[in-house]
């Protein structure tokens, strides 16, 4: 079982390999390629790469597939990197 960050990272790496993707979650974090090294050190930016994954599930099970990852490994990194997730009306 990978680490929150490995997972986060093995995400990273993949979507490298994925073009329209790539260009799609750096679209939605407002992040760029040059950019991409220093924000993967960032908890933040690693918990947005997880949660990019976990929003949709076609994306989720490639990343699973593709890599030999557990899907349960990228929901607990989501869990780590996110937190708990919580519906409840404060």
């Amino acid at each position: 079982m990978k680490s929150a960050d490995e997972t986060a990272i093995a995400i990273l790496s993949w979507l490298t390999s994925e073009p329209e993707l790539m260009s799609r979650f750096l679209a939605l974090s407002g992040t760029d390629i040059g950019s991409l090294r220093q924000a993967a050190g960032d908890p933040g930016f690693l918990g947005g790469l997880v949660a990019f994954l976990m929003e949709h599930e076609p994306t989720l099970m490639a990343f699973c597939a593709g890599t030999g990852t557990p899907p349960e490994d990228v929901v607990r990194a989501h869990q780590a990197l996110s937190g708990p997730a919580d519906f409840a009306d404060g």
